[in-house]
């Protein structure tokens, strides 16, 4: 068989579209709950801690005092941004949420229909 044919025959199998599918919607999803976390959580988090933005939130690690994570660096500081690494895991958490949620529902459907007289 030939490069050509196995090839057609790999990208023309389920398996490989769904996984193309799945990377294609994982992707835009990512966006979705990136939105989710910057426009709507943060605010919230914000209102509740008197107009603290999450993301901006940074530790120089020299010891000095900084405006912004940016000056920080340009200063030669190592910094911890923090506040983006709790953007991260927050959106993280919303992820594997979502992903628990539909694979839980697809277990529910896969036991009903095996439970279907045929």
């Amino acid at each position: 068989m030939g490069f050509v044919q196995e090839f057609k025959e790999f990208a023309l199998k389920g398996n490989a579209i769904d996984l193309a599918v799945g990377v294609v919607i994982g992707g835009a999803f990512g966006k979705i709950v990136n939105s989710m976390v910057e426009d709507l959580i943060n605010p919230l988090i914000g209102l509740l801690t008197r107009g603290v933005n999450l993301a901006d939130k940074f530790l120089a690690l020299d010891g000095k005092t900084y405006a912004t994570a940016e000056e920080a660096r340009k200063a030669g500081a190592a910094v911890l941004t923090y506040g983006n690494f709790l953007n991260n895991v927050i959106q993280f958490f919303i992820i594997a949420l979502a992903i628990f949620l539909v694979i839980r529902q697809m277990n529910r459907l896969v036991r009903v229909s095996d439970s279907l007289p045929k």
